[in-house]
């Protein structure tokens, strides 16, 4: 059982056609600048980021087309729901990413957006290549037989 002061991570927002779309390489732990109101508004859990992708700009790793809403209580103070908001990485992770995306020729994929155990907001971000229809086809039929084999096994006993 968890003690008092410790928090279990919460998961608020999950993209989940990222892993049927795309072959997750590798993912890495992000934070996101965030303003207040922002942070306010992922709390009430309804933000989005399956449309969502990352980008590097003048040596810097950003969070593009993510949907986080107004705050209603915010009134004049709010934020724009879709601007590009920068995720807070270490230069290393940057550079590695960064050249994962230029020779390799991958993608940035947000995976899961989340509160960890310090109440901080946390982005799980994978480096993927696309899948081709076939790849998708493939992995669709891996996901019925293993859900058969389960019936099967179930009859049996």
């Amino acid at each position: 059982m968890a003690e008092k002061g410790e928090r279990a991570i919460k998961v608020v927002a999950e993209n989940r056609k990222a892993r049927f779309n795309y072959a997750i390489e590798d993912t890495v732990e992000a934070g996101i600048a965030l303003t207040g109101t922002e942070v306010k508004s992922i709390r009430n859990g309804k933000t989005t980021i399956a449309e969502s992708y990352a980008d590097s700009k003048n040596g810097e790793i950003w969070l593009i087309n993510s949907n986080i809403p107004e705050y209603l209580q915010a009134n004049r103070f709010n934020h724009e729901p879709k601007r590009p908001r920068k995720l807070l990485l270490h230069r290393k992770q940057i550079n590695k990413l960064m050249g994962a995306v230029d020779r390799e020729g991958m993608t940035l994929i947000p995976l899961k957006l989340y509160f960890n155990e310090r109440g901080r907001a946390k982005l799980l971000l994978a480096i993927a290549k696309g899948k081709k229809l076939h790849d998708k086809r493939e992995t669709e039929k891996k996901r019925d037989w293993g859900r058969e084999k389960g019936r099967l096994l179930r009859a049996r006993g």
